[in-house]
Order: C-alpha cells, then structure tokens, then sequence
C-alpha cells in the first residue's frame, strides 16, 4: 500500500483487563392480555405490585429499580381475518442487583410474582472506569512498544508523539487494526469466563527524530 502522506511513526495499540462481577443488571417485563383496557391495566398492576413486593423481600432499594409507566396496546390476528385479541398492557423493568448468590432465587421470585418476559441478565462491576483506565494505560504501552520495535528494525530514532487516537473497542471501526495485533493478551481475556471485560484501544503517532548533519 502506498503512503499518500508520510509524516511519522504510527503504532495501534489495545489491552484487556478482567474482573469479577459484583452487580448484575435484570432487565424484564410485566405483560398481561386482557378483553377490556381497565382488565389490562387491573392485572399488570397486580402484578406490578407483587413484583414490587419480591424485589423488596431480596432487600433490591428502590434506587436500583427503574420501571416504565404502563403501556396499553390493542393486540389484533392477522392470521385470517383481522381479529381483536384483546388489550396487552406492560411494564419494563431495569434492576441492579449486588447479592450475585442470591441471582437465580431472584429471577425464580420474579417470574412467580408475575414477571413474564425476562428480556436480558447482564454482569456487570461498580469499578469500570478505573478498569478502563488500566486498560488505556496498558493500550498505550502496547502501541509504544511497536512503534520502539519498528524504529529499531527501520534504524530510525523516535521523535516526540505528536499525534493519540482513542478507539473505542465497542465500534466497528475497532476492525480496521485488527489484524495489526495488540501486543496484548485481550484476545483470550476477551474470552474469559465468569468474569467482566473491560478494553481500551489507541493509535500513537510519532515524529522521526532528525539525524544531526
């Protein structure tokens, strides 16, 4: 490939760090089928309240619970002729649970409570940003590393860096440096089971230090 703009060293860089859990984030829903809006909105409010009821038996703040209002649709067949179903109303829920031994009792005592869809169980850890910025330390000594490899192996010397890229390891332009490797272990940590990854990512761009005349 041709180097339209030549300018200097640039070197990618990335890092994972790992960490047990000590949250985790529930994510569910109340949906009750009803003939009538007010049987709607009487059932999944019923079983909004015995909802209510089992997280507070699990000692779940209110803080750490977010629910939507209710939500009220008309649900039609359209297998053959349009057909009223009835009225579906719902209501989301949001929660942070910190007791992760207590996890499958809870989910058990909200699906008995009423809660009918669980949308999603997702680990997460309260100290993600100073994972983060151990992950961003170790990226941008990957990428120095390389660049100290190439200078050496190109018989140059480094100048000061004049140029850092953040790349979010969550966006798709991540797959642009993949295969420039990380000088890392954040392939396998990325596959770590039981645990919490956290990755960071950079780009450093170096001057080229000037041999005296």
């Amino acid at each position: 490939m041709q180097i339209i703009q030549p300018w200097g060293v640039s070197a990618f860089g990335a890092a994972s760090v790992k960490a047990r859990p000590d949250l985790v984030r529930v994510r569910f829903r109340v949906s009750r089928l009803e003939q009538t809006p007010a049987e709607a909105f009487g059932a999944a409010s019923e079983a909004v309240r015995a909802v209510r009821q089992a997280l507070r038996q699990h000692e779940v703040p209110d803080a750490a619970v977010e629910r939507s209002r209710l939500d009220l649709k008309s649900e039609w067949d359209y297998n053959k002729n349009r057909k009223l179903l009835g009225y579906q109303c719902k209501a989301s829920f949001a929660v942070e649970f910190r007791n992760l031994d207590q996890v499958q009792q809870l989910l058990v005592d909200l699906v008995g409570a009423g809660a009918n869809e669980i949308e999603g169980i997702d680990f997460d850890v309260t100290t993600k940003a100073e994972l983060r910025a151990n992950a961003r330390r170790q990226a941008v000594a990957a990428a120095r590393r390389k660049a100290e490899l190439y200078a050496e192996a190109a018989g140059i010397r480094l100048g000061p860096i004049v140029h850092i890229d953040d790349i979010d390891p969550e966006q798709e332009r991540l797959e642009h440096y993949r295969g420039h490797g990380s000088g890392s272990s954040g392939a396998q940590e990325d596959l770590a089971p039981g645990h919490v990854v956290v990755s960071a990512a950079v780009v450093l761009g170096y001057a080229i230090e000037q041999s005296p005349a």
